[in-house]
């Protein structure tokens, strides 16, 4: 996390020192220093006592990262392009927690070499919801199945691999799988 203790405490000519005798109860200098570089995780509870300190809000102490939306041009359909009716922007993908993803080396069904494949990951009470979707799926040893899920009949799930003449796979009782939510490719 990106804080900007340091800005303000100097905007407010205080010192670490100073800082530190504010906060309830009071700290260390030191302390103060360490959460200013980084050098000590910043916690909520560390963010509140140190804007209560400062006198500002806790969110002004953070800054997030950049994320810069692109600009819809046009719109394209089977009629071509046009101009969009609305000033439209799309944000970039970013990652949700605990997402696992796919690096596509050769080409193999759908996919090609090169493409990503990001997956959700979903816990046993959820597999229903992946049927007849790509899915990834742990296996023992540290390897995977990846194909698409065909069936399900209590712990056992039944995947198709991708590719020619693949022959339908059952795994037993897996701890998690991923469903494929989002391919990214370059052209």
């Amino acid at each position: 996390m990106i804080t900007t203790i340091r800005e303000i405490r100097k905007a407010k000519r205080l010192t670490l020192q100073e800082v530190a005798d504010r906060c309830d109860p009071p700290t260390t200098a030191q302390t103060i220093g360490r959460l200013e570089t980084g050098m000590r995780t910043v916690s909520v509870a560390w963010l509140n006592r140190i804007a209560d300190a400062l006198g500002v809000e806790a969110a002004d102490l953070v800054t997030l990262p950049e994320q810069t939306d692109l600009t819809v041009a046009a719109v394209l359909d089977g009629n071509g392009a046009e101009a969009p009716r609305h000033a439209t922007r799309f944000t970039p993908p970013r990652p949700s927690p605990g997402m696992v993803a796919i690096q596509v080396d050769g080409g193999i069904g759908d996919y090609r070499a090169g493409d990503e494949i990001w997956c959700e990951r979903l816990d046993p009470d959820a597999f229903a919801t992946a049927l007849n979707r790509d899915v990834l799926v742990p296996r023992p040893a540290g390897r995977f199945l990846f194909g698409r899920l065909i069936g399900r009949e209590g712990e056992r799930l039944q995947l198709l691999p991708h590719g020619a003449g693949g022959r339908q796979q059952v795994i037993k009782d897996p701890s998690w799988i991923g469903v494929a939510t989002r391919l990214v490719r370059a052209l």
